[in-house]
């Protein structure tokens, strides 16, 4: 008992120097972003890998904020998460529900009809030439209405579904309650990890989408997406450019500080995009673990 009670405290300890060694493998490219963001760029320019900033300085989140095309791209994105999300989630839902009754007639045939999309692409070119003869390029609906529906949150929400006692909906219905009922006070609160689960999927692919804006949106101005300006950040030298002038004339920066400024504006750019969902996460984590378990275990 001795011996294995130290061979376990071994293996424990080896454990945890593993866990640490991969955290700090996975964490360091994000605090070097991080550090490179907060340091001075004179500095960084002749600095290779940093833990901490050597000159600290906010001067490429300020020069980064005085932008109003970046405010107004994470409007944009804002409100394509307010929208989009819940409509993802209703639509998948409400569709779940439906065609998890074996009742319904034709259900095999409606998710077989469903899931040969999700295999078989029909390619950007008639997909461009769907959203024109629907008059959703240029507009914001470009954005929601194509993924309202999910195929894989559709399945996940159904075999979620499926865990859920039958005797419940039963008992509701003895009690005289109709579909809508038992689905928003039966199937909709049973159903919550599987949601949070679905909302953190859909808010990050939100959020990270920056090629709807690329291939169905010509007027950058006024439908650009937080994404797509870092992508144009991250690839456009023109851009990081303007970017520094604006600066400069707004008097965000000093005029010494136009050389070299274009990594740590890339930096502060990764920094304010990735940010929101790195906070989010956390709060989401337990819902998220319970509901991608679904299905996994069959007693």
């Amino acid at each position: 008992m001795r011996k294995k009670s130290i061979g376990f405290g071994i293996f424990n300890c080896f454990n945890m120097a593993f866990m640490v060694l991969a955290c700090a493998i996975i964490l360091y490219p994000y605090l070097h972003v991080l550090v490179v963001a907060l340091n001075d760029n004179a500095n960084t320019a002749y600095t290779g890998m940093m833990l901490f900033p050597q000159k600290p300085t906010l001067m490429n989140f300020r020069a980064l904020l005085s932008d109003g095309a970046i405010w107004h791209s994470a409007g944009v994105t804002l409100t394509r998460l307010l929208v989009g999300v819940p409509l993802t989630i209703f639509v998948n839902f409400t569709g779940s529900y439906a065609l998890s009754k074996s009742y319904l007639p034709g259900r095999r045939a409606m998710v077989l009809i469903l899931m040969i999309p999700s295999y078989i692409s029909a390619g950007l070119i008639p997909t461009y030439i769907l959203y024109a003869r629907l008059h959703l390029l240029n507009s914001f609906w470009v954005y929601v209405l194509p993924v309202g529906f999910w195929f894989f949150g559709f399945i996940l929400l159904r075999t979620y579904m499926y865990t859920i006692p039958e005797s419940l909906e039963e008992s509701a219905k003895l009690d005289g309650a109709n579909d809508f009922l038992i689905l928003l006070r039966i199937y909709l609160p049973l159903s919550l990890p599987i949601i949070a689960t679905l909302v953190l999927f859909s808010a990050v692919t939100h959020w990270n989408d920056w090629t709807t804006t690329l291939y169905f949106v010509t007027n950058y101005r006024g439908l650009s997406t937080l994404a797509f300006e870092l992508e144009r950040v991250l690839r456009e030298q023109d851009r990081v450019a303007k970017l520094i002038q604006e600066a400069i004339v707004h008097g965000t920066i000093p005029p010494s500080a136009s050389s070299g400024t274009s990594e740590g504006l890339r930096n502060a750019q990764i920094i304010i995009t990735t940010l929101p969902i790195i906070a989010v996460y956390p709060f989401l984590q337990k819902y998220f673990i319970q509901g991608i378990m679904v299905g996994s275990v069959k007693e």
